[in-house]
């Protein structure tokens, strides 16, 4: 999973890779080079199975102790009267999301896909009377005329929009008719795992988008988005690149450039919630509070500066309330604390970065895993992945500093009559 993950692959590409390569085999512990493949590439479904985001968490830690020489970032060694180390280090906390490989669901490209999936369900269920009795109507392909009669438009409007899933909506109710009946007959036993299981899902998409029509709503609770991925739903970011992004929320928390996943929800939710919880973790882990906790304003309730306040925390950003009125006495009190304002704030970009990095090099910018518990795992690999990163990049700089004290010839060449030396210069 870590191979995987580290070399951007899929499960083939990454069981080739494992076959053709002696150094990952030997991260693998193998006692030697073999050229087969070692098992069938739908095993790591299995594996991703058999990790929790529980389990993942405490490997993470594990890892991350281990960095830090099992030693907690205290800047001194000062101590308070009752023998517990004082707040120490800074704490840098925000929620993202893992967007889910689906397609953009609109209510009418569901119903269709639905309403297809139904028809697969009736023509499964009408195999072994095929010849023998007529199968029932499901007017397929006037439907499938419909939809894309629409679906074609550039851009519909509202009421032909409407009338488009009025039309789906009565050709998926009488498909669900029509396996209520062949049910009756004791017919399901012909379907397969998979068309249960969609067939199952189908019947709450239809009670959903039913009630969304008559409603004149264009939100219920736990909405379905994906037929293929029923666990995922819309999350409301608000940004200007993707308003709503369809997949897992998490929310992250940076120590020191090392992350910790510690909340992961396929439902919505408000991360302001998650900050004192991030705080405990922290105090767990390291054995005090934290000196300071970088967050955005909405992390910044009342509840969460009360808390902070009284386990002598400094919240970064502006106090509640109105702005001080700038006068002669405060001028330069202010200015100092505009230019806190903006180091905190200059210190919260590195978890910007650390988001960033995990979707543009690695794989929470899409996750291809299917079901909900492997695409929890999947993200978890990619925080521990990085922090395996950072703990490399720390080895690597260590190894450039020994070459810079140790000033190890590169180079010796004759030119212009005189000899040059070229040694290893690094910036520290």
């Amino acid at each position: 999973m870590i191979i995987k993950e580290r070399l951007a692959t899929t499960d083939r590409e990454t069981l080739e890779q494992i076959r053709e390569n002696p150094y990952l085999q030997y991260f693998l512990g193998f006692a030697e080079y073999s050229n087969a493949v070692p098992f069938h590439h739908s095993m790591m479904t299995h594996f991703r199975k058999r990790f929790s985001k529980e389990h993942l968490a405490e490997i993470n830690a594990m890892i991350v102790e281990d960095a830090m020489n099992q030693e907690s970032p205290v800047a001194d060694e000062s101590f308070v009267d009752d023998d517990k180390p004082s707040n120490s280090g800074k704490l840098i906390g925000d929620a993202t999301c893992a967007p889910a490989d689906i397609t953009y669901p609109t209510d009418l490209k569901l119903l269709n896909e639905a309403r297809e999936k139904t028809e697969e369900i009736i023509d499964t269920m009408h195999a072994p009377f095929v010849g023998k009795k007529c199968k029932l109507r499901t007017y397929r392909q006037k439907a499938r005329k419909d939809y894309l009669a629409l679906a074609k438009q550039k851009k519909p409007g509202y009421k032909k929009i409407r009338k488009a899933i009025g039309k789906q909506l009565r050709y998926f109710k009488r498909n669900l008719r029509n396996i209520e009946k062949m049910a009756l007959e004791g017919l399901l036993w012909h379907l397969s795992r998979r068309e249960y299981r969609n067939f199952l899902v189908v019947q709450e998409l239809y009670r959903q988008q039913l009630w969304m029509f008559e409603s004149r709503s264009n939100t219920i609770a736990d909405r379905i988005v994906s037929i293929s991925q029923p666990h995922v739903r819309p999350i409301v970011r608000g940004k200007v690149k993707s308003p709503v992004e369809f997949g897992a929320k998490m929310s992250v928390s940076l120590v020191n450039g090392f992350s910790f996943v510690d909340r992961i929800s396929w439902d919505n939710y408000n991360e302001s919630g998650d900050l004192q919880s991030q705080i405990e973790s922290y105090r767990d882990r390291f054995g005090f509070y934290p000196e300071s906790v970088h967050a955005d304003q909405l992390y910044r309730t009342r509840k969460n500066h009360r808390y902070c306040k009284e386990n002598g925390i400094r919240l970064s950003g502006p106090p509640l309330g109105r702005p001080k009125k700038i006068t002669e006495a405060n001028a330069s009190e202010l200015r100092q604390e505009r230019r806190i304002h903006r180091q905190d704030e200059s210190d919260r970009i590195a978890i910007e970065g650390k988001f960033g990095q995990g979707k543009r090099r690695f794989t929470l910018g899409r996750i291809m895993a299917k079901l909900a518990k492997t695409s929890e795992a999947t993200i978890a690999i990619s925080f521990i992945v990085m922090n395996l990163e950072k703990i490399l990049s720390i080895l690597f700089y260590l190894l450039l500093c020994l070459c810079s004290m140790c000033r190890i010839p590169l180079l010796v060449c004759a030119g212009g009559g005189r000899n040059r030396y070229c040694g290893m210069q690094v910036a520290a």
